[in-house]
């Protein structure tokens, strides 16, 4: 239990920053959110890929009391929101944890054999910057390109093929 290893203080103070997190909903807008899950559809249609945005601005409590930080959540998040269970195995996860300014990309098996760990950096490195400068849009639309030319590069569509949407492309706000 995080609250035994990394003391009771920290943890209710890590507590207290994600239940009083800024709100994912109004940080991002509804138009930045609609236009996010426009570029998502545009990108899918050049791919067999299915890409996920989620952004929260904080983690359960549950996370919190026993140490969990962004990365699990994002894993947990890419099982549940069911992107692990694209035909090709190519789906995408985008996490933004507003609470902690943390960044996670899970892929799937079949991108993730193809991409080596220095490009998901890059990608990640991209989006800190644009988010430190309050750019979330920038940052976000960057990823977005960047994750769809490598589903381009390792899954194009045919010609003639269609994209079966198998996930939602709005973007998830917790």
């Amino acid at each position: 239990m995080a609250s035994r290893r990394h003391g009771f203080f920290p943890a209710l103070a890590r507590l207290l920053r994600h239940r009083w997190h800024e709100d994912a909903q109004r940080t991002l807008g509804r138009d930045m959110l609609r236009r996010l899950t426009d570029r998502v559809s545009a990108s899918e249609r050049l791919h067999s890929g299915e890409l996920r945005i989620c952004i929260e601005g904080g983690l359960p409590a549950s996370y919190i009391w026993r140490g969990a930080g962004a990365r699990e959540r994002a894993v947990n998040l890419f099982g549940k929101l069911r992107v692990w269970d694209t035909a090709q195995n190519n789906g995408v996860l985008i996490y933004l944890l507003l609470a902690e300014r943390a960044i996670e990309i899970v892929a799937d098996r079949g991108l993730s054999a193809q991409v080596d760990a220095a490009r998901w950096a890059a990608i990640l490195d991209g989006m800190r910057g644009a988010f430190r400068a309050g750019r979330y849009e920038d940052g976000l639309t960057q990823a977005l390109e960047d994750v769809s030319a490598l589903l381009v590069q390792h899954f194009p569509l045919a010609p003639g093929q269609v994209h079966h949407n198998e996930l939602p492309n709005e973007p998830l706000v917790r």
